[in-house]
């Protein structure tokens, strides 16, 4: 006995028991889309003294730690992407203005000797500088004698015996208590009253405070106990900021928000709420479906889809990965992909039954002759997924990890679980004698039709080429009249949406939008709430438009905020248009390197004009060109390159067979016999996708709007646009047909094979 399905079978149980442990010990890491909170993208810039490079970008990357559990978010994650920037996630802090104050600010504390009383002809000298005390006088100042590096704590403090006013508390490092107490016994030899007397605290060119020393300290001895207290009229809010800033330190170089979101709790449960009933809902119709098509293999396949989810669900928490929406969506989007590969298997094995009525033979078969398939569609997605995750950013980035675990867990599940459980059930001497119940001793009525029609479909290919031609027309037509409607990632600005209490029509919140000063905002409205777009703004004016919705809208509530640098704008289109564009060489290369250039090719320009419609399509609508809609693209090239790879795959088998037959008749041989499986794992897809498109909200509804589309174009594409463009193509080609494949023969063995 082959010990194959024995070594399928064990490690099957292995993998499941081991994910089903790590599902319940362990929690998974969400996403602030998710959970709510802020986020942070800093750029660190040169600075006259330092080059911000890798080894600054870290050092700078340790004092924003510092200042982040200052704030009270033990923990938040900070990572350093590239050479210059760092994200900042702070789980529950929705006062973006208070994040950035804190975590961004540049914070050089210097500590100066004042010189004298400054006027308008008071003049600085070489390393002097004048500027304005805490109340408004002009002071000369000399050099820094000291810096926010020799200080080693802050914390602020409430005087009660004074009237409870707020004082913070500095503690110096060895080489800083030195140079305070010199610079404090230098200031304390000058009478009382005297402006040399005091010491300013500078932060960011800024006098927080210039106290005088007091008279009891003696002079050329100053402050020698290593610690000080900074007094004066803080309120609580500014003597714990101010702490914050001074116990971080410095930054080793000065730097610059480039990326700011906020997203509130709610929006983030709404999220998840709507994705769970996006996936019961879809999965249930799915798993309906195959079941109802396959019946026992299909109950399988079910079972095999379950443990699939559980495979992906512990992988994405084992590695540490963050669930965002759009990684979400692309989750639940896999559940139904993975069909893809039980329905190659199940067809191939109803083929192979139809030609010899035995089951476990022609269910070998069929996940053997499927494999090819199998391996290339799932090679191509991969190639896809990879893209997403080196060329993108942010969310999108997450969907590339989530889309490649559910890659590698489909093939798992697919050619491990489903082949143990399907082989075990055709065992069975009660199915063997009811081959019908397992779902593949019968054709299928789509494959029953096409066998009795046997349509040409190869013989009216112009008129489909033209057709594309038409479509793809129009489509760039809608690109040229309204153009694309570039989201703030791609173009820099600030998109906030707002809940209200009261509903507000779109027309109604634009004019208080523009008579609080903004005309030129883009401004639209649904039945949750506003979305209202603009270019570069502070806080102080997105609080201008949150005061100015409240004058009609109610109680207001900031659900999103997200602040986008132009540099980074142009970064991340620019990735965009090189990721797509590496994304179709890539399958231009890998569909040439395992098929033939004339495949390869075809199915490029096909995989082109799927994607001219795509976008044109959202251009006549005008919905949004973002990180999403760049993953949702991604995601229809993989998709219908896996239907145009099973076609081809299916090409190549029957021509290495036919030879002598003419190439357009194998051709739309192969079409027709693929059909079968196209229809059934479009129709998977799909229920996954119109639960996403009816519950998952705006940003999940454009996503699932976009795949919906470019499923049912790359479908059609495939027969249509792909096929006869190989066949034109083919009548250029030199390449001879490919060769029959060789049947593997298995030696039988007689008896037990011992001997004596």
């Amino acid at each position: 006995m082959s010990r194959a399905p024995v070594v399928r079978a064990v490690t099957a149980l292995t993998v499941i028991a081991l994910s089903l442990f790590i599902a319940l010990t362990m929690t998974p890491r969400l996403g602030l889309d998710l959970r709510g909170g802020t986020q942070i993208v800093l750029e660190t810039k040169d600075s006259p003294t330092t080059k911000a490079d890798a080894e600054a970008t870290d050092r700078t990357l340790e004092v924003l730690r510092r200042r982040a559990d200052a704030l009270g978010v033990a923990d938040a994650p900070l990572a350093r992407s590239g050479e210059r920037r760092i994200i900042v996630e702070l789980p529950g802090v929705q006062d973006p203005a208070k994040a950035a104050e804190v975590i961004g600010k540049t914070a050089q504390l210097t500590f100066h000797p004042v010189i004298a009383q400054a006027d308008e002809t008071t003049k600085a000298k070489n390393g002097e500088q004048i500027i304005s005390d805490e109340d408004g006088a002009k002071l000369l100042v000399g050099p820094a004698r000291l810096t926010g590096n020799g200080v080693s704590d802050a914390e602020a403090g409430m005087d009660v015996q004074r009237g409870g006013g707020w004082f913070i508390t500095l503690d110096f490092r060895d080489e800083g208590r030195k140079e305070w107490a010199k610079l404090t016994g230098e200031a304390a030899c000058n009478p009382s009253g005297d402006p040399k007397r005091r010491v300013a605290i500078v932060l960011d060119s800024k006098v927080l405070i210039s106290p005088q020393v007091n008279e009891d300290v003696a002079c050329g001895v100053g402050l020698t106990g290593g610690s000080t207290q900074i007094t004066g009229s803080f309120s609580t809010e500014e003597a714990q900021n101010l702490a914050a800033l001074i116990k971080g330190g410095s930054l080793p170089v000065p730097v610059e928000i480039v990326e700011q979101r906020t997203v509130g709790p709610t929006l983030g449960a709404a999220a998840i709420s709507a994705s769970a009933e996006a996936a019961v809902i879809g999965v249930a119709l799915t798993a309906l479906f195959i079941i109802v098509t396959y019946r026992l293999t299909g109950l399988i396949a079910v079972v095999a889809l379950l443990c699939y989810a559980l495979i992906s669900y512990a992988a994405l928490v084992a590695l540490g990965a963050t669930l965002t929406l759009p990684g979400l969506a692309g989750f639940v989007l896999a559940i139904g992909m993975a069909v893809d590969a039980n329905v190659l298997v199940f067809e191939r094995a109803r083929e192979e039954y139809a030609a010899g009525p035995r089951l476990r033979p022609a269910l070998e078969k069929g996940f053997r002759n499927a494999w090819s398939a199998v391996a290339d569609s799932n090679i191509t997605t991969l190639l896809a997924a990879g893209l997403l995750f080196f060329l993108a950013s942010g969310p999108v980035r997450g969907f590339g990890v989530t889309l490649s675990i559910g890659v590698i867990a489909s093939l798992l599940t697919a050619m491990v679980i489903t082949r143990v459980l399907a082989q075990w059930a055709v065992a069975l001497p009660s199915v063997a004698r009811r081959p019908r119940i397992t779902g593949l001793a019968q054709s299928g009525r789509v494959r029953e039709w096409l066998t009795a029609r046997g349509p040409d479909l190869m013989r009216r290919r112009v008129p489909y080429l033209v057709m594309t031609g038409v479509l793809v027309a129009a489509a760039l037509a809608g690109v040229a009249v309204r153009g694309l409607n570039f989201g703030v990632e791609f173009t820099g600005g600030r998109l906030m949406e707002y809940s209200t209490s009261v509903p507000l029509s779109a027309d109604a919140a634009r004019e208080l939008v523009g008579e609080a000063g903004f005309p030129s905002a883009v401004v639209q409205s649904s039945d949750t709430g506003v979305s209202v777009r603009t270019g570069q703004i502070g806080a102080a004016d997105e609080a201008k438009i949150k005061t100015a919705l409240e004058g009609a809208g109610g109680q207001v509530t900031k659900e999103r905020d997200e602040l986008i640098g132009p540099s980074l704008g142009d970064e991340l289109r620019r990735n965009a248009l090189i990721a797509l564009g590496v994304a179709l060489a890539a399958q231009l290369a890998y569909l040439a390197f395992r098929f033939r250039w004339t495949f390869g090719l075809a199915t490029v320009l096909a995989l082109i004009a799927d994607a001219s419609i795509v976008i044109g399509v959202f251009a006549w609508l005008g919905k949004p060109i973002d990180g999403v809609f760049l993953a949702s693209m991604l995601t229809v090239i993989g998709y219908s390159v896996n239907d145009k790879v099973v076609v081809f795959d299916r090409v190549r088998e029957l021509w290495g067979a036919r030879r002598k037959a003419p190439f357009s008749e194998v051709v739309n041989t192969a079409i027709l016999q693929t059909v079968p499986r196209t229809v059934n794992t479009g129709l998977g897809a799909l229920f996954i996708l119109a639960a996403l498109a009816v519950l998952g909200g705006d940003s999940l509804t454009d996503f699932a709007v976009a795949l919906l589309i470019g499923i049912i174009v790359g479908t059609l594409s495939s027969a249509l646009v792909a096929a006869p463009l190989a066949i034109e193509f083919e009548k250029r080609g030199t390449a001879p047909p490919p060769r029959p494949q060789g049947k593997r023969t298995s030696r039988v063995r007689e008896g037990s094979g011992a001997v004596v």
